[in-house]
């Protein structure tokens, strides 16, 4: 018998699979640009997800691409672009949330609000007053911030826990306490 040759595995590296990050990474602006048009709407997306109100999204998004820019040299390329994008809007809105946290704390009594004043109005049928999106703007800081991340990112306990400098047990904690405050709104 003869040794058959398996061809040897073919790494490839994300950086080259969009020469426009490398080029923003080296300063080009327009590259930048470019990289902004194609994952605005995502990063949007993930910041109107995880905070309540559409305008502190807006803000949000934007303070994603200023640290994307100035931390672009830091992108070592192993995962693609948008996966470290993602992973830098997630801690973006994350810090966000606990400077605001903070601030409220000092400054305030009143307890944070949990509306959804600020989300873009959207037709509803009067059929659809199950409303899941008001159900979750409604669930507790914690609990919403974990279910987000689990249930709508698809991250997994372990790296919840890491982002939020919990254990993994307190995520599974909130999840399922999120998950039954949701079920008993959405049965009302």
């Amino acid at each position: 018998m003869t040794a058959v040759a398996l061809p040897e595995p073919v790494l490839t590296d994300p950086t080259t699979t969009d020469p426009d990050v490398t080029l923003a990474a080296s300063g080009d602006r327009r590259a930048f640009e470019r990289l902004y048009h194609a994952h605005v709407n995502r990063v949007f997306s993930l910041c109107a997800r995880m905070v309540p109100d559409r305008v502190r999204a807006e803000e949000l998004t934007q303070d994603v691409f200023v640290r994307a820019w100035e931390k672009l040299h830091l992108f070592r390329g192993e995962s693609a672009f948008g996966t470290w994008l993602h992973r830098l809007t997630v801690n973006v809105v994350l810090n966000d949330r606990k400077t605001e946290g903070r601030q409220r704390s000092r400054f305030e009594d009143d307890e944070e609000g949990d509306g959804v004043e600020g989300l873009a109005a959207r037709p509803v049928s009067p059929g659809d007053r199950m409303d899941l999106e008001k159900a979750i703007a409604a669930l507790p800081k914690g609990a919403r911030r974990v279910f987000t991340l689990h249930d709508v990112e698809g991250y997994k306990h372990e790296e919840i826990a890491e982002m939020l400098g919990v254990t993994s047990g307190a995520t599974k904690a909130q999840l399922h306490r999120a998950r039954m405050l949701l079920r008993e709104a959405l049965t009302r």
